[in-house]
Protein backbone atom coordinates (compact mmCIF):
# COMPACT_ATOMS: atom_id res chain seq x y z
CA UNK A 1 0.00 0.00 0.00
CA UNK A 2 1.39 3.32 -1.24
CA UNK A 3 2.24 5.93 2.02
CA UNK A 4 2.00 8.85 -0.17
CA UNK A 5 -1.51 9.23 -0.66
CA UNK A 6 -2.74 12.96 -0.38
CA UNK A 7 -6.07 13.85 -0.15
CA UNK A 8 -7.52 17.44 -0.85
CA UNK A 9 -10.79 18.72 0.94
CA UNK A 10 -13.36 21.72 0.99
CA UNK A 11 -15.99 21.94 4.16
CA UNK A 12 -18.17 24.39 4.39
CA UNK A 13 -18.58 26.04 8.19
CA UNK A 14 -19.41 23.68 11.35
CA UNK A 15 -21.48 20.84 10.34
CA UNK A 16 -18.98 20.02 7.00
CA UNK A 17 -15.93 20.58 9.38
CA UNK A 18 -17.60 17.72 11.81
CA UNK A 19 -17.96 15.56 8.94
CA UNK A 20 -14.84 16.48 7.62
CA UNK A 21 -13.26 15.63 10.80
CA UNK A 22 -15.12 12.06 10.89
CA UNK A 23 -14.01 11.07 7.77
CA UNK A 24 -10.19 12.24 8.10
CA UNK A 25 -10.40 10.13 11.46
CA UNK A 26 -11.59 6.80 8.95
CA UNK A 27 -9.53 7.40 5.87
CA UNK A 28 -6.19 7.83 8.38
CA UNK A 29 -6.95 4.65 10.27
CA UNK A 30 -6.37 2.96 6.64
CA UNK A 31 -3.85 5.20 5.51
CA UNK A 32 -1.91 6.41 7.97
CA UNK A 33 0.91 8.37 6.29
CA UNK A 34 -2.09 10.01 4.25
CA UNK A 35 -1.64 13.84 3.88
CA UNK A 36 -4.92 15.81 3.92
CA UNK A 37 -5.30 19.72 3.05
CA UNK A 38 -7.34 22.32 1.91
CA UNK A 39 -10.13 25.03 3.21
CA UNK A 40 -10.77 23.12 7.09
CA UNK A 41 -12.51 24.29 10.03
CA UNK A 42 -11.06 23.59 13.48
CA UNK A 43 -11.85 20.03 14.26
CA UNK A 44 -10.42 19.07 10.71
CA UNK A 45 -7.83 20.65 11.61
CA UNK A 46 -7.00 18.80 15.11
CA UNK A 47 -6.95 15.84 12.91
CA UNK A 48 -4.25 16.68 10.70
CA UNK A 49 -5.77 18.83 7.74
CA UNK A 50 -3.29 21.16 6.81
CA UNK A 51 -5.83 24.52 6.64
CA UNK A 52 -5.13 26.19 3.35
CA UNK A 53 -8.35 28.51 3.89
CA UNK A 54 -10.77 28.41 6.76
CA UNK A 55 -14.20 26.70 6.60
CA UNK A 56 -15.92 29.62 7.78
CA UNK A 57 -15.39 31.42 4.62
CA UNK A 58 -18.39 29.30 2.72
CA UNK A 59 -20.96 30.03 5.70
CA UNK A 60 -23.16 32.02 3.44
CA UNK A 61 -26.52 31.14 2.59
CA UNK A 62 -28.94 32.73 0.85
CA UNK A 63 -29.27 32.76 -3.47
CA UNK A 64 -29.16 36.95 -3.11
CA UNK A 65 -27.11 36.74 0.47
CA UNK A 66 -24.02 35.36 -1.74
CA UNK A 67 -23.69 37.90 -3.80
CA UNK A 68 -22.37 40.17 -0.93
CA UNK A 69 -19.15 37.80 -0.90
CA UNK A 70 -19.07 36.55 -4.37
CA UNK A 71 -16.16 38.60 -4.86
CA UNK A 72 -14.38 37.09 -1.71
CA UNK A 73 -16.00 33.31 -3.26
CA UNK A 74 -14.91 33.65 -6.44
CA UNK A 75 -11.19 34.72 -5.48
CA UNK A 76 -10.92 31.90 -2.95
CA UNK A 77 -12.38 29.32 -5.22
CA UNK A 78 -9.81 30.43 -7.93
CA UNK A 79 -7.04 30.18 -5.38
CA UNK A 80 -7.36 26.59 -4.24
CA UNK A 81 -8.52 25.51 -7.84
CA UNK A 82 -4.98 26.53 -9.02
CA UNK A 83 -3.10 24.95 -5.65
CA UNK A 84 -5.08 21.89 -5.70
CA UNK A 85 -4.18 21.50 -9.90
CA UNK A 86 -0.64 22.28 -8.83
CA UNK A 87 -0.86 19.74 -5.60
CA UNK A 88 -2.44 17.12 -7.65
CA UNK A 89 -4.45 15.14 -5.08
CA UNK A 90 -5.14 11.53 -5.82
CA UNK A 91 -8.76 12.52 -4.88
CA UNK A 92 -10.83 15.18 -3.58
CA UNK A 93 -13.88 15.87 -1.42
CA UNK A 94 -16.38 18.45 -1.36
CA UNK A 95 -18.11 18.34 1.93
CA UNK A 96 -20.85 19.84 1.87
CA UNK A 97 -21.14 23.73 0.32
CA UNK A 98 -22.36 22.23 -3.32
CA UNK A 99 -22.40 25.52 -4.67
CA UNK A 100 -18.69 25.61 -4.11
CA UNK A 101 -17.47 22.44 -4.39
CA UNK A 102 -19.28 21.12 -7.34
CA UNK A 103 -17.95 23.94 -9.41
CA UNK A 104 -14.46 23.09 -8.14
CA UNK A 105 -14.82 19.57 -8.71
CA UNK A 106 -15.86 19.75 -12.10
CA UNK A 107 -12.92 21.75 -12.63
CA UNK A 108 -10.13 19.22 -10.84
CA UNK A 109 -12.50 16.04 -12.45
CA UNK A 110 -11.50 17.38 -16.15
CA UNK A 111 -7.85 17.38 -15.06
CA UNK A 112 -7.81 13.56 -14.04
CA UNK A 113 -8.81 13.93 -10.23
CA UNK A 114 -11.00 11.51 -8.72
CA UNK A 115 -13.38 13.36 -6.87
CA UNK A 116 -15.97 12.95 -4.45
CA UNK A 117 -19.13 15.16 -3.19
CA UNK A 118 -20.17 13.86 0.88
CA UNK A 119 -23.51 15.45 1.34
CA UNK A 120 -25.61 15.81 -1.11
CA UNK A 121 -26.75 19.05 -2.17
CA UNK A 122 -30.68 19.28 -1.75
CA UNK A 123 -31.54 18.39 -5.69
CA UNK A 124 -34.52 16.90 -4.26
CA UNK A 125 -36.03 19.29 -3.34
CA UNK A 126 -34.60 22.70 -4.99
CA UNK A 127 -33.52 22.73 -8.80
CA UNK A 128 -33.65 19.11 -10.02
CA UNK A 129 -32.05 19.74 -12.89
CA UNK A 130 -28.52 20.06 -11.22
CA UNK A 131 -28.16 16.54 -11.33
CA UNK A 132 -26.95 16.82 -14.93
CA UNK A 133 -24.25 18.66 -13.50
CA UNK A 134 -22.78 16.74 -10.53
CA UNK A 135 -23.11 13.71 -12.67
CA UNK A 136 -20.13 15.75 -14.92
CA UNK A 137 -18.44 16.89 -11.78
CA UNK A 138 -18.34 13.82 -9.64
CA UNK A 139 -17.26 10.31 -9.61
CA UNK A 140 -19.45 9.81 -6.41
CA UNK A 141 -21.70 11.21 -4.27
CA UNK A 142 -22.14 10.24 -0.60
CA UNK A 143 -25.10 10.35 0.70
CA UNK A 144 -26.57 10.98 4.49
CA UNK A 145 -30.52 10.52 4.17
CA UNK A 146 -31.58 7.13 2.69
CA UNK A 147 -33.89 8.67 -0.03
CA UNK A 148 -31.69 10.45 -1.97
CA UNK A 149 -29.16 7.18 -3.49
CA UNK A 150 -32.91 6.49 -5.64
CA UNK A 151 -32.85 9.94 -6.65
CA UNK A 152 -29.29 9.63 -8.29
CA UNK A 153 -29.22 5.92 -9.25
CA UNK A 154 -32.34 7.01 -11.48
CA UNK A 155 -29.83 10.37 -13.20
CA UNK A 156 -27.04 7.86 -13.70
CA UNK A 157 -24.84 9.19 -10.62
CA UNK A 158 -23.20 6.88 -8.74
CA UNK A 159 -24.28 7.09 -5.18
CA UNK A 160 -23.89 5.45 -1.44
CA UNK A 161 -25.78 6.10 1.35
CA UNK A 162 -23.27 5.99 4.40
CA UNK A 163 -25.87 7.35 7.18
CA UNK A 164 -25.06 10.20 9.22
CA UNK A 165 -21.98 10.20 11.86
CA UNK A 166 -24.58 11.74 14.40
CA UNK A 167 -26.72 8.98 14.64
CA UNK A 168 -23.54 7.08 15.27
CA UNK A 169 -22.48 9.35 18.17
CA UNK A 170 -25.51 10.27 19.66
CA UNK A 171 -26.93 7.07 21.73
CA UNK A 172 -30.34 5.63 20.76
CA UNK A 173 -31.56 6.69 24.50
CA UNK A 174 -30.47 10.15 25.47
CA UNK A 175 -29.28 10.13 29.25
CA UNK A 176 -32.30 13.36 29.87
CA UNK A 177 -32.35 13.28 34.23
CA UNK A 178 -28.18 12.66 33.74
CA UNK A 179 -27.95 16.16 31.20
CA UNK A 180 -30.04 18.44 33.40
CA UNK A 181 -28.33 17.01 36.36
CA UNK A 182 -25.16 18.46 34.66
CA UNK A 183 -27.09 21.75 33.68
CA UNK A 184 -28.59 22.40 36.79
CA UNK A 185 -32.41 22.59 36.02
CA UNK A 186 -35.07 21.99 38.01
CA UNK A 187 -37.75 19.57 37.33
CA UNK A 188 -39.49 22.68 35.13
CA UNK A 189 -40.71 22.06 31.85
CA UNK A 190 -37.58 23.28 29.80
CA UNK A 191 -37.51 24.76 25.87
CA UNK A 192 -34.08 24.66 23.98
CA UNK A 193 -33.53 27.44 21.39
CA UNK A 194 -31.07 27.04 18.61
CA UNK A 195 -31.45 30.06 16.37
CA UNK A 196 -28.79 28.43 13.54
CA UNK A 197 -25.17 27.95 13.78
CA UNK A 198 -24.83 31.15 11.14
CA UNK A 199 -24.56 34.78 11.79
CA UNK A 200 -26.97 35.78 8.88
CA UNK A 201 -29.72 33.11 10.25
CA UNK A 202 -29.15 34.26 13.57
CA UNK A 203 -29.92 37.57 12.56
CA UNK A 204 -33.13 36.75 10.76
CA UNK A 205 -34.39 34.21 13.36
CA UNK A 206 -32.49 35.98 17.08
CA UNK A 207 -35.69 38.42 17.04
CA UNK A 208 -38.41 35.80 15.97
CA UNK A 209 -37.18 32.78 18.97
CA UNK A 210 -36.40 35.52 21.85
CA UNK A 211 -40.41 36.97 21.28
CA UNK A 212 -41.54 33.60 20.88
CA UNK A 213 -39.70 32.74 24.89
CA UNK A 214 -41.22 36.30 25.48
CA UNK A 215 -44.61 34.75 24.15
CA UNK A 216 -44.30 31.68 26.47
CA UNK A 217 -42.94 33.27 29.34
CA UNK A 218 -46.50 35.23 29.47
CA UNK A 219 -48.06 32.26 29.23
CA UNK A 220 -46.12 29.47 30.95
CA UNK A 221 -43.76 31.34 33.52
CA UNK A 222 -42.91 27.86 34.67
CA UNK A 223 -40.69 26.61 31.29
CA UNK A 224 -36.86 27.36 31.44
CA UNK A 225 -35.26 28.40 28.21
CA UNK A 226 -31.52 26.84 27.44
CA UNK A 227 -29.92 28.35 24.43
CA UNK A 228 -26.94 26.54 23.08
CA UNK A 229 -24.41 28.73 20.60
CA UNK A 230 -22.45 27.68 17.95
CA UNK A 231 -20.07 30.57 18.41
CA UNK A 232 -18.97 33.49 19.88
CA UNK A 233 -20.12 35.26 16.41
CA UNK A 234 -24.27 33.80 16.71
CA UNK A 235 -24.17 34.05 20.81
CA UNK A 236 -23.66 38.47 20.31
CA UNK A 237 -26.46 38.78 17.71
CA UNK A 238 -28.49 36.35 19.89
CA UNK A 239 -27.84 38.07 23.02
CA UNK A 240 -28.82 40.92 21.31
CA UNK A 241 -32.33 39.72 20.71
CA UNK A 242 -32.82 38.58 23.74
CA UNK A 243 -32.19 42.02 25.23
CA UNK A 244 -34.46 43.66 22.88
CA UNK A 245 -37.37 41.27 22.93
CA UNK A 246 -36.96 39.12 25.99
CA UNK A 247 -35.61 40.95 28.89
CA UNK A 248 -36.75 39.24 31.69
CA UNK A 249 -37.14 35.73 30.30
CA UNK A 250 -34.61 33.40 32.62
CA UNK A 251 -32.70 31.85 29.78
CA UNK A 252 -29.50 30.01 30.18
CA UNK A 253 -27.21 31.00 27.11
CA UNK A 254 -24.78 28.14 26.63
CA UNK A 255 -21.04 27.85 24.58
CA UNK A 256 -21.58 24.60 22.77
CA UNK A 257 -23.45 21.81 24.42
CA UNK A 258 -26.12 21.41 22.21
CA UNK A 259 -25.74 18.00 22.85
CA UNK A 260 -26.11 18.55 26.14
CA UNK A 261 -29.12 21.19 25.99
CA UNK A 262 -31.39 19.02 23.85
CA UNK A 263 -31.11 15.36 25.91
CA UNK A 264 -32.16 18.00 29.04
CA UNK A 265 -35.23 19.87 27.14
CA UNK A 266 -39.12 18.81 26.73
CA UNK A 267 -39.56 20.77 23.29
CA UNK A 268 -37.06 22.58 21.15
CA UNK A 269 -37.32 25.89 19.22
CA UNK A 270 -34.77 25.24 16.34
CA UNK A 271 -33.61 26.72 12.74
CA UNK A 272 -33.93 24.63 10.05
CA UNK A 273 -30.70 22.39 8.93
CA UNK A 274 -28.11 20.05 10.69
CA UNK A 275 -29.46 21.09 14.03
CA UNK A 276 -33.03 19.77 13.71
CA UNK A 277 -31.61 15.92 12.41
CA UNK A 278 -29.42 16.84 15.28
CA UNK A 279 -33.16 17.05 17.56
CA UNK A 280 -34.70 14.34 16.35
CA UNK A 281 -31.75 12.01 17.32
CA UNK A 282 -32.21 12.71 20.35
CA UNK A 283 -36.35 12.03 20.19
CA UNK A 284 -37.35 15.69 20.89
CA UNK A 285 -40.37 16.97 19.71
CA UNK A 286 -39.45 20.35 17.79
CA UNK A 287 -40.66 23.51 15.93
CA UNK A 288 -38.20 24.35 12.95
CA UNK A 289 -38.35 27.81 11.46
CA UNK A 290 -36.76 29.03 8.33
CA UNK A 291 -36.10 32.25 7.18
CA UNK A 292 -34.58 33.86 4.29
CA UNK A 293 -33.81 36.99 2.84
CA UNK A 294 -36.84 38.59 1.20
CA UNK A 295 -35.05 38.73 -2.16
CA UNK A 296 -34.52 35.22 -1.96
CA UNK A 297 -37.84 34.00 -0.14
CA UNK A 298 -39.49 36.10 -3.40
CA UNK A 299 -37.41 34.12 -5.97
CA UNK A 300 -38.37 30.63 -4.33
CA UNK A 301 -41.86 31.63 -4.38
CA UNK A 302 -42.03 33.37 -7.84
CA UNK A 303 -40.52 30.83 -9.58
CA UNK A 304 -41.48 27.36 -7.65
CA UNK A 305 -37.71 26.50 -7.21
CA UNK A 306 -39.00 24.15 -3.88
CA UNK A 307 -40.03 20.62 -5.22
CA UNK A 308 -40.29 18.98 -1.99
CA UNK A 309 -43.51 18.88 -0.12
CA UNK A 310 -41.50 19.93 3.27
CA UNK A 311 -38.05 21.86 4.13
CA UNK A 312 -37.85 20.00 7.69
CA UNK A 313 -35.62 17.12 7.75
CA UNK A 314 -37.23 15.52 10.16
CA UNK A 315 -40.82 16.15 8.21
CA UNK A 316 -38.79 14.76 4.58
CA UNK A 317 -37.52 11.60 6.49
CA UNK A 318 -40.55 10.47 8.21
CA UNK A 319 -42.56 10.99 5.05
CA UNK A 320 -45.18 13.17 6.22
CA UNK A 321 -45.59 16.41 8.59
CA UNK A 322 -44.62 14.86 12.10
CA UNK A 323 -43.30 18.62 13.18
CA UNK A 324 -44.57 22.09 12.60
CA UNK A 325 -42.62 24.00 10.07
CA UNK A 326 -43.16 27.53 9.48
CA UNK A 327 -41.54 29.68 6.58
CA UNK A 328 -40.96 33.01 6.38
CA UNK A 329 -43.65 35.43 7.87
CA UNK A 330 -45.00 32.51 8.94
CA UNK A 331 -42.62 32.07 11.62
CA UNK A 332 -44.31 34.45 14.00
CA UNK A 333 -43.17 34.35 18.31
CA UNK A 334 -47.05 33.57 18.20
CA UNK A 335 -47.14 30.70 15.89
CA UNK A 336 -43.54 29.42 17.00
CA UNK A 337 -44.85 29.64 20.72
CA UNK A 338 -48.18 27.93 20.47
CA UNK A 339 -46.94 24.99 18.71
CA UNK A 340 -44.49 24.55 21.53
CA UNK A 341 -47.51 24.73 24.19
CA UNK A 342 -49.50 21.50 21.53
CA UNK A 343 -46.28 20.09 22.29
CA UNK A 344 -45.68 20.60 25.78
CA UNK A 345 -49.34 19.54 26.29
CA UNK A 346 -49.77 16.33 23.95
CA UNK A 347 -48.51 13.55 25.77
CA UNK A 348 -49.63 10.88 23.16
CA UNK A 349 -48.20 13.05 20.45
CA UNK A 350 -45.00 13.20 21.85
CA UNK A 351 -44.66 9.71 22.13
CA UNK A 352 -45.57 9.14 18.66
CA UNK A 353 -42.48 11.46 17.83
CA UNK A 354 -40.34 9.37 20.20
CA UNK A 355 -41.43 6.62 17.98
CA UNK A 356 -40.94 7.60 14.70
CA UNK A 357 -37.48 9.41 15.81
CA UNK A 358 -36.08 6.42 17.13
CA UNK A 359 -36.77 4.42 13.80
CA UNK A 360 -35.37 6.76 11.90
CA UNK A 361 -32.54 7.02 13.83
CA UNK A 362 -31.73 3.04 14.04
CA UNK A 363 -31.95 3.80 10.00
CA UNK A 364 -29.27 5.91 9.94
CA UNK A 365 -27.10 4.36 12.70
CA UNK A 366 -24.64 2.90 9.45
CA UNK A 367 -20.76 3.98 10.72
CA UNK A 368 -21.44 6.91 8.51
CA UNK A 369 -17.87 8.00 9.07
CA UNK A 370 -16.28 4.14 7.89
CA UNK A 371 -18.73 3.88 5.37
CA UNK A 372 -17.49 7.08 3.78
CA UNK A 373 -13.96 6.68 3.94
CA UNK A 374 -14.33 2.60 2.18
CA UNK A 375 -16.28 4.20 -0.65
CA UNK A 376 -13.37 6.68 -1.30
CA UNK A 377 -10.90 3.98 -0.75
CA UNK A 378 -12.99 2.28 -3.79
CA UNK A 379 -11.68 5.58 -5.96
CA UNK A 380 -8.05 4.48 -4.75
CA UNK A 381 -6.91 2.02 -6.69
CA UNK A 382 -3.37 1.75 -6.52
CA UNK A 383 -3.93 1.61 -2.32
CA UNK A 384 -6.50 -1.54 -2.65
CA UNK A 385 -9.74 0.37 -4.15
CA UNK A 386 -11.44 -1.14 -7.31
CA UNK A 387 -9.36 -0.86 -10.28
CA UNK A 388 -9.78 2.19 -12.05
Amino acid sequence: MSTAVRIALVAGEHSGDQLGAGLIRALRARLPQAEFFGIAGPRMTFEGCAPWAAAERLAVMGLFEVLQHLPDLISLRADITRRFLAARPDVFIGVDAPEFNLGLARRLRSAGIRTVQYVSPQVWAWRPGRVRGIARAVDCVLCLLPFEVDFYRHAGVQAEFVGHPLADQIPLVADRTGARARLGLTDRPTVAVLPGSRAGEVSRLGAVFAGAMSWLNERRPDIEFIAPMANAVTRGIFERALAERAAGVPVRVLDGESQLALSAADAVIVASGTATLETLLHKRPMVVAYRLGRLTAWLVRSFRLMKAPFFAQPNLLAGRRIVPELFQEAATPAAIGSAILAQLEDGAGRAEIERVFTEIHQQMRRGASERAAGAVMNLLPHVGGAPA
